[in-house]
């Protein structure tokens, strides 16, 4: 029964690794000797997978949940720089540094993660060096979202925050027809992403809802108009009216 639960957890780690976008294509051979050293770390809602000064020993990929990657500035206030799901993987960054990781990481849900440990994993990419260069990719592909979160802050009000946030999640923005996006996290989790407080958040899905934009019911916020919301938030009338 033991082994037959090892086989198990074995053969989901492989099937995370085959999934995930930087091992995606890898031959079999490869993925099975990555998963040879990889493990699997369970986390409850509200635990840390690790800090920013915690010295790094590989890098990680959601297997289910959602983990929360995040800096806490100097009043204490923390932002959120991104929120990683099933798939995804995070903090490659370590594999070519010997510094700490991006920020604290923590699970918003009860969380699977592999870590892949980073010397059995630099040992391989000096025998397959195209490794090194999807490695390279998935950082760019980081470093490129924390820009894009950084200029979001930085140059949109609120308003044009949460629209955009909700349009980027929208399956077509310009259908006329309603459009129902399930919120994935609290209120207060989605307002620290976007920049904000729980509170300033539904104030504004209120506001949009008293424009006709959107219906609010629980952790649902359904489109009423996807193509007129996506024309106000084109013409930066959102934050005007």
């Amino acid at each position: 029964m033991i082994n037959d639960t090892l086989q198990l957890r074995q053969t989901a780690i492989i099937n995370t690794l085959r999934n995930c976008p930087l091992l995606a294509g890898l031959p079999a051979e490869e993925i099975n000797q990555i998963a040879s050293f990889s493990f699997l770390k369970m986390l409850s809602k509200g635990q840390y997978l690790f800090r920013e000064t915690d010295l790094p020993i590989g890098f990680y990929i959601v297997q289910s949940g959602a983990i929360n990657l995040h800096r806490v500035n100097g009043s204490g206030k923390e932002q959120i720089i991104h929120i990683f799901r099933s798939g995804e993987s995070f903090a490659e960054g370590t594999l070519v540094t010997e510094g700490g990781f991006p920020g604290d990481a923590r699970a918003l849900e009860p969380a699977q993660v592999i870590l892949v440990r980073k010397s059995e994993f630099l040992a391989l990419i000096k025998r397959q060096p195209e490794l090194a260069l999807r490695v390279m990719s998935a950082m760019n592909l980081h470093f490129s979202m924390a820009i894009a979160q950084l200029e979001n802050l930085m140059l949109n009000d609120v308003e044009t925050r949460v629209a955009d946030w909700l349009m980027q999640r929208c399956p077509d923005p310009a259908s006329v027809q309603p459009a129902k996006i399930e919120l994935r996290m609290t209120k207060r989790t989605l307002a620290a992403e976007l920049g904000t407080v729980s509170e300033t958040l539904s104030r504004t899905l209120a506001k949009f809802r008293d424009r006709q934009l959107v219906y609010v019911n629980g952790k649902s916020v359904t489109l009423l108009n996807p193509s007129r919301m996506a024309a106000e938030l084109r013409g930066g009338q959102l934050a005007r009216v």
